[in-house]
């Protein structure tokens, strides 16, 4: 039974995030059949579903939904906002009945005000405008019943929703104030799809979420690769007893040549596949996001439409999880700070919904996601100015900062443009939450905004988190890897070309002027040489030049964590082929601890060569 319950949850949990989806697309296209017939589909399956489980409550609030849409998709009553409110009101208790069920417990009655409201939406009597179409209507409960072409119904179900009467009051009811809210974006803090729950459920979430559905046809491929490596190894096995028993010819060294190459082909090959069965499309995380700014926008008062595209795009699943919180950050500031009210926008000429388009797509070895509004943009200006004003920056670094530098301050801690805090925006965390979060997924997000024609946030991440691109780098005998994400060019150090700039040591590339780090200072160790090689770095807040020795190639690093211990700017080991382990390098986490950081002057750097002897003449 438990296993027929966690497969109806993850079935279910998808069909109302699709029909939240649909819900939304039904506010904009109420007169839509298609859309009506398949969220009324979605209720029925997961009554059907519920039904099955016994989970009583949940059938009876999925049946009176059900019905509503009946009596919609058949005519008989128009949609409203009225009753667009109380249908999100009834998914987002849904979705709590199925945080109940994760906790293998029985979902309490729904709120007696929700079910209350159903009803009279039923009768068409919530609110003014809700009145039916048809004066005399039949009675939809009847239709509904039948199932139509929703799929086979429950004969348990229809027993117990016919009969059963709904409690007046309930002990273990949800306040319906609580629910109303949270569904219609009243409190931006209970978000509809993702309310809050008692901390027992996080367990049951997290272990869910280590499972994952893979095409049976990738599961093919590994399994077929699997068979092969098995021939290729018997194969070397035969040639290593032919070279024991002391056959070394040339052919006998020629087909181990081959086989050798297959092997590394066929594991190749292996490693990919295995890969891709990790790949999920991301438009499973996008699916939740329109409804979110639905009622964000409509708790501010503003007509925003989110744009989804690249949902088939592919990532790695575990990164899937972690860039939720991120998106649902730059959407809601995106809603909030980045787009107009409706006044504004047509004061200024623009269309009075505005529109935020939130798009991925693969680039290289990389994804792009980009949350891109059409609102006011940002104004350098101001954000310098704001940065001052907060302490977070002096006056002189305000005037030595460009355009990047002044769009990266919304990153910092502390800094907001509101001008009071709420429930949804103004304290200065949710954007530096953003930055933490996509560093720790080895990304890197990027501000591109434009005065009047609105901002796009460009985040940039590895197709996957198991293997990492690295660029080796030794400081003597000892090698190192950086992630190769952040390195943009390699440069030869030239004790010629080292200037001083404010107490530090810099570099002039292309005209911009960079402080160079040497790679000894940043891991504490004593400076002995001048750093013959240099790689110019891009983390989000800086660009530098990291200063060692020489480099030692690039390298798809397979990362090892330490969990146990891991010393201050390390992110974990790996093993070269030569069986060498090396420390994968955190920078973010060097450039933030110790004094190595702020950089050395030109002195420390450059070790002058003493003047050569000459022999008296």
């Amino acid at each position: 039974m438990e296993d027929l319950l966690q497969d109806f949850l993850i079935e279910a949990g998808d069909l109302l995030s699709s029909v939240d989806n649909k819900l939304v697309e039904l506010e904009r296209a109420p007169e839509d059949r298609g859309l009506l017939n398949e969220i009324f589909r979605g209720f029925h399956t997961i009554k059907g579903g519920a039904g099955f489980l016994n989970a009583t409550e949940l059938v009876t609030l999925c049946h009176l939904t059900e019905n509503l849409f009946d009596k919609l998709r058949n005519g008989e009553l128009v949609l409203t906002a009225q009753i667009m409110d109380v249908i999100l009101a009834s998914t987002a208790t849904v979705r709590e009945m199925f945080h109940d069920l994760e906790r293998s417990t029985q979902p309490p009655p729904a709120a007696p005000e929700l079910l209350a409201r159903l009803r009279l939406a039923l009768a068409g009597e919530l609110g003014d405008e809700a009145v039916p179409t048809v004066a005399s209507a039949p009675p939809a409960a009847a239709k509904t019943q039948s199932g139509g072409d929703a799929g086979p119904d429950w004969a348990v179900l229809h027993a117990t929703v016919s009969g059963a009467p709904v409690p007046a009051v309930a002990p273990t009811a949800r306040p319906t104030e609580e629910v109303i809210q949270a569904a219609v974006g009243r409190r931006s803090s209970d978000w509809p799809g993702a309310v809050s729950a008692p901390s027992g459920r996080r367990e049951s979430e997290r272990q869910r979420d280590t499972s994952i559905r893979v095409d049976t046809t990738r599961l093919d491929q590994v399994l077929n690769l699997s068979g092969e490596i098995g021939l290729t190894k018997n194969r070397l096995n035969a040639l290593r007893s032919d070279i024991l028993s002391g056959r070394n010819d040339s052919e006998t060294l020629h087909a181990l040549d081959i086989a050798v190459s297959q092997l590394d082909l066929l594991v190749s090959d292996l490693q990919n596949a295995v890969m891709k069965t990790r790949m999920q499309p991301i438009g499973r995380l996008f699916q939740k996001y329109p409804r979110i700014a639905r009622d964000l926008a409509r708790n501010l008062g503003k007509e925003v439409e989110l744009v989804l595209a690249g949902e088939e795009t592919e990532i790695d699943k575990t990164m899937i999880e972690d860039l939720g919180d991120p998106i649902i950050h730059l959407i809601r500031n995106a809603v909030d700070h980045g787009v107009e009210s409706v006044q504004d926008r047509i004061a200024a000429g623009k269309p009075a919904k505005s529109l935020v388009r939130l798009e991925a797509r693969q680039e290289g070895d990389h994804i792009v996601i980009a949350v891109a509004d059409d609102g006011r943009g940002m104004n350098p200006d101001k954000l310098r100015a704001k940065a001052v004003e907060k302490g977070l920056i002096s006056e002189d670094e305000a005037a030595s900062m460009d355009e990047r530098q002044s769009y990266n301050l919304v990153f910092h801690p502390g800094f907001s443009l509101a001008a009071q805090i709420s429930d949804v925006s103004g304290r200065g965390v949710g954007m530096d939450v953003v930055r933490t979060n996509i560093q720790k997924l080895n990304g890197t997000i990027d501000i591109h905004s434009q005065a009047g024609k609105g901002t796009t946030f460009l985040i940039s991440l590895p197709l996957t988190l198991a293997i990492l691109p690295v660029l080796l780098v030794r400081l003597g005998e000892q090698p190192f890897a950086v992630p190769l994400s952040m390195v943009r060019e390699i440069l030869p150090v030239e004790p010629s070309a080292i200037q001083e700039v404010s107490g530090r040591a810099t570099m002039v590339v292309r005209g911009e002027v960079l402080p160079l780090l040497p790679l000894a200072t940043l891991l504490g160790w004593p400076l002995e040489r001048t750093p013959e090689y240099g790689v110019l770095m891009q983390t989000a807040e800086q660009a530098f030049i990291l200063g060692f020795d020489t480099f030692a190639g690039r390298e798809d690093a397979v990362i090892k964590s330490l969990d146990d211990f891991r010393p201050k700017g390390v992110a974990g080991v790996t093993t070269l082929a030569n069986g060498q382990i090396v420390l994968i390098l955190d920078m973010k986490e060097l450039l933030g601890e110790g004094s190595g950081a702020r950089g050395v002057t030109r002195r420390e750097l450059v070790f002058e060569s003493p003047p050569a002897l000459t022999a008296p003449s």
